[in-house]
C-alpha cells in the first residue's frame, strides 16, 4: 500500500527563496498581498519577478509572468479609477480593482503550491 503523502511534491534542497522556482512565486505574490498595508513591497515583488523570469521552469514563469501582469493592469485599474473618483463610481472601481488584484495573487499562490502553471498567463481577467 502507498502512502498518500509520499505523492506530494516537496521544495528540493537547493531551492530557496531568491531562486527562480515555487517559493520565490510565492514571494512575489505574498509581496504584492503585503503592498496593501506597506506600498513599496509590490515594487520589490514586481522587480524580483522580473528578476527571475525566464530563469526558471516554463511552469514558474508563468506564474511570473502573471504577477508581472498583475501589477501593471492593477496600477492601470487604480488610475483610472483614482481618476474616476471625483465620481461616487469611482470609489466603487477602486475597490473592485484592490479585489481582483487579491483574487490573481489568491489564484497564483494556490496554483503555484501545487506546482501547476497559470493557464492564461497574458489574461486581464482572472
Amino acid at each position: 500500500m502507498t502512502d498518500p503523502n509520499s505523492q506530494v511534491p516537496t521544495p528540493s534542497s537547493t531551492e530557496s527563496w531568491f531562486t527562480p522556482g515555487r517559493l520565490n512565486a510565492q514571494l512575489v505574490y505574498g509581496l504584492y498581498l503585503v503592498s496593501f498595508v506597506v506600498g513599496i513591497s509590490g515594487i520589490i515583488g514586481l522587480v524580483i519577478a522580473y528578476m527571475n523570469r525566464g530563469k526558471g521552469p516554463a511552469w514558474v514563469d508563468t506564474h511570473y509572468t502573471w504577477a508581472i501582469r498583475t501589477f501593471w493592469i492593477g496600477l492601470l485599474y487604480a488610475l483610472v479609477s483614482s481618476i474616476l473618483a471625483i465620481f461616487f463610481f469611482g470609489l466603487i472601481l477602486l475597490f473592485a480593482t484592490a479585489i481582483w488584484i487579491v483574487v490573481r495573487c489568491v489564484i497564483g499562490l494556490q496554483k503555484v503550491s501545487a506546482n501547476q502553471p497559470i493557464e492564461r498567463p497574458d489574461s486581464w481577467w482572472v
